[in-house]
């Protein structure tokens, strides 16, 4: 299949946090080949290595990486400022890292619940805090935040997860009125059931598979690439009167919860 070309995100300055697999990675590579001169960070030193190198083989701008836990704001947000004086401010920001690690009500200590805020949430805040500056005074840009579709259907063995996935959508409307008068638009998108190798090795059967299809409006098993073109286009100037939205990319499976 052909997809579009966004002109506006050429050469346009683009950071992903999580960005070495998944979803995150998907967003890297769809920017690259938008042209975009793309930055993202990960947990690991070399955790950038593979998709470089993918990106770099199929001829496209080879991005920059830096390792990073994003629930350390202090490091991250000198990490960004870093990027910002190396390369100048950043037009696009996409707020991604996260982790979906199941947990029992019962199991969870005020330890673990900070944490999963820190890892979900807290980082998305202090990440536009540090980019948003120079991208105003650069005359604006786009940020995007992910979100997740399990807060809306009241998934279980999530709560952590769910309720920082639920504060996106407050975040993102609240930031969206501020940012707006420095010509700086804020959305978010809301992926479903997305199959990434992560989900494939600890959730994923034919049993799971024909759940979802069932729950779906759409028969069709999401992958990052849906994800990842919604997100350029709400990145690119084509969106530009667009802000404070969040953007369902869930193959109709939020449906099941209004139904019901």
């Amino acid at each position: 299949m052909t997809y579009a070309t966004y002109p506006s995100l050429a050469n346009r300055l683009v950071f992903v946090s999580g960005g070495s697999s998944g979803i995150g990675a998907e967003l890297v590579r769809a920017f690259a080949a938008q042209g975009a001169r793309v930055a993202f960070c990960g947990t690991k030193p070399d955790g950038g290595r593979a998709v470089i190198d993918e990106i770099q083989a199929s001829g496209h701008r080879s991005p920059w990486y830096a390792a990073c836990d994003v629930r350390d704001v202090a490091a991250y947000q000198a990490l960004l400022r870093d990027l910002i004086a190396r390369e100048g401010p950043v037009h696009v920001l996409v707020n991604n890292a996260g982790r979906d690690d199941r947990h029992a009500m019962e199991d969870v200590t005020p330890e673990f619940w900070d944490d999963r805020l820190a890892l979900n949430l807290r980082h998305y805040f202090f990440a536009i805090q540090a980019v948003a500056p120079a991208m105003a005074d650069a005359g604006g840009g786009s940020i995007v935040n992910m979100g997740s579709v399990s807060w809306m259907r009241g998934r279980p063995n999530l709560v952590g997860y769910t309720t920082a996935k639920a504060g996106i959508l407050g975040l993102t409307r609240t930031l969206a009125r501020e940012l707006g008068p420095r010509n700086i638009r804020v959305n978010a998108i809301v992926p479903g059931a997305i199959v990434t190798e992560r989900q494939t090795a600890l959730h994923r059967d034919p049993a799971a598979d024909q759940a979802f299809l069932d729950a779906q409006c759409l028969k069709i098993r999401l992958d990052p690439g849906h994800v990842a073109r919604a997100t350029l286009f709400l990145a690119a100037d084509d969106s530009n009167g667009i802000t404070g939205q969040h953007v369902l990319v869930d193959a109709g499976i939020a449906q099941q919860s209004v139904i019901a």
